[in-house]
């Protein structure tokens, strides 16, 4: 072979090669542009739903169930025996109501928790004045896959007690966790009660001091105990100061932490990280823009803060819910006075895994960006290489 056409032949290979990495360059901007700012439409399907009657309802949580519908739990006076009854509702995919079902007596009863158990029913956890020993108590309260109840427990002394948060155990029964005027050690106190798989108590445990000590939130943790958020005023900096309690499987304390400075603090929901430690939002009046502002702490396993953020305006905003994002980063959900359509509207704020809002990419910057990524893909499409010539 002459050296002119393998030299030729070497040319002809390289701008191939060129060529292909300048058309995938090309390929990959525009599918990036009309991926971020063009979004398809054959993406999830989006519906929205209502459920209620002529009166008042109120949905305080769902969860998604096996079958890839909802249950949705929370309280009616459009339907019921009583003034608010346990209204529970089973949805399909797409939100159309398959089933729902009421549950109480003539007086007021709030649901507040619900999870699907291994037999495909449901429990529900939440606060009755129908039932019970006196004043307020926990109602527990057992379905089958239909709603059709099975069982019901009442929990609580003579005076109000509140139970606002359910988790399954590992034995088949639950742990249920709120706060107790009945019992403890001051005003009102962290409570966390044990069941068999019915219902029936097997110990409880209090937590808190001569003040007001107010647990919102129970989660069960990976090493089989449990962590509470809320707040008090029993311990902390002044005020009410967020609190955060873990116990072991027993509900023996192994540590509390306090968080929050002279005003008042408050923790709302508590989840495990992925790295073994804390993340709780609630709102704070210590610190932030003004007024009450969304509350993020980030602890490491034995709950010594790592970092905090506040969010929000110059008025008020309640942090309700957080979850740990598939990126490692944080959604929090709750309400805010300081933005939206007006009055109270509903806020939801995604960060990175520090807690920071990153700043996102606008349209114009996105364009900017993919004319100069198209523009080196081009440039790289005419590029011939300088051969050395002896």
């Amino acid at each position: 072979m002459k050296k002119s056409e393998g030299v030729k032949k070497v040319r002809k290979k390289t701008r191939n090669s060129i060529k292909a990495k300048g058309l995938t360059i090309a390929i990959l901007v525009s599918f990036t542009f009309s991926v971020v700012v063009f979004p398809c439409e054959c993406a999830t399907s989006m519906w929205s739903q209502t459920y209620g009657g002529t009166a008042s309802e109120s949905v305080e949580v769902f969860v998604q169930t096996s079958d890839g519908g909802y249950a949705l739990a929370g309280y009616t006076n459009s339907f019921g025996a009583g003034s608010y009854d346990y209204w529970l509702v089973k949805t399909d995919a797409d939100g159309n109501m398959q089933w729902n079902r009421t549950y109480g007596g003539s007086n007021n009863d709030w649901a507040f928790s619900v999870v699907q158990t291994s037999d495909g029913g449901y429990a529900m956890e939440g606060v009755t004045t129908s039932f019970g020993a006196g004043g307020r108590d926990g109602w527990l309260v057992k379905t089958d896959a239909a709603g059709n109840m099975q069982w019901n427990k009442t929990i609580g002394g003579t005076d109000n007690d509140f139970l606002y948060s359910l988790v399954t155990t590992n034995d088949g029964g639950y742990a249920v966790g709120g706060h107790t005027y009945s019992f403890g050690a001051g005003a009102e106190d962290y409570w966390l009660v044990k069941t068999d798989a019915d219902g029936n108590v097997q110990w409880n445990q209090t937590y808190g001091g001569t003040g007001t000590d107010f647990n919102y939130r129970l989660i069960h943790t990976a090493d089989g105990g449990y962590a509470m958020a809320g707040y008090t005023n029993s311990f902390g900096a002044g005020g009410r100061d967020c609190w955060l309690v873990k116990t072991d499987a027993l509900g023996n304390m192994q540590w509390n932490q306090t968080y929050g400075g002279t005003g008042d603090d408050y923790g709302s929901r508590v989840l495990q990280t992925a790295d073994g430690g804390y993340a709780m939002i609630g709102y704070t009046g210590s610190f932030g823009a003004g007024g009450q502002d969304f509350y993020l702490v980030k602890t490491d396993a034995d709950g010594n803060m790592e970092w905090n953020m506040t969010y929000g305006g110059t008025g008020n905003e309640q942090g309700e819910m957080v979850i740990q994002t598939i990126d490692g980063g944080y959604a929090i959900a709750g309400n805010t006075n300081s933005f939206g359509a007006g009055g109270q509207d509903f806020y939801v704020v995604k960060t990175d895994e520090y807690g920071v809002i990153p700043e996102g990419l606008t349209v114009g910057v996105m364009l900017l960006l993919s004319t100069a990524a198209a523009t080196v893909g081009i440039r790289i499409l005419r590029k011939r290489p300088k051969w050395k010539r002896r």
